[in-house]
């Protein structure tokens, strides 16, 4: 910087606007967004009596099968209790069974049951029209551009 050019003191400002050039502008975006998934998310798991906590950790066990819980609650963002109390959720509607892990009793394993790999497709059925509002303003080819950049940027060097 020269003595004769001003120095820029002007902040960048996190708005709502697109375009936004404030560090902060993509997390707010990504909190919006995530907000509006989590709506029509939420309505969609509703009428089935879960909820998106649920549903997270159910996505995960179908993906892997049995997980014991502290692996569940790295995978779905969860603390070690609000691990457990989901669990408790899912065991009390039948949807998910703990089982003992061979060569450690103190471990758990999660694992789905019938009932819950119903309701789990029963939640895609409900799902695949809210979803499709959720990408309608986008043209061809950009939802799954989207899920691809989105994967890439949560899970880095994977």
């Amino acid at each position: 910087m020269t003595a004769d050019q001003p120095r820029d003191t002007t902040a960048s400002r996190a708005t709502d606007r697109p375009g936004d050039r404030s560090p902060f502008a993509l997390g707010l975006l990504l909190r919006q967004a995530h907000w509006r998934a989590a709506t029509v998310m939420t309505e969609a798991l509703r009428p089935l009596g879960i909820e998106l906590r649920h549903f997270a950790v159910l996505i995960v066990l179908v993906d892997r099968g049995p997980t014991v819980q502290r692996d569940l609650a790295a995978a779905t963002g969860s603390d070690k209790a609000g691990i457990m109390r989901v669990v408790d959720d899912l065991e009390r509607m039948g949807l998910a069974v703990r089982n003992t892990v061979p060569g450690d009793r103190r471990v758990r394993a999660v694992q789905i049951t019938p009932k819950g790999v119903e309701l789990f497709d029963a939640a895609h059925v409900a799902a695949q029209p809210l979803a499709e509002r959720l990408v309608a303003e986008l043209a061809p080819g950009e939802p799954e551009r989207l899920m691809d950049l989105l994967t890439r940027f949560a899970y880095p060097g994977r």
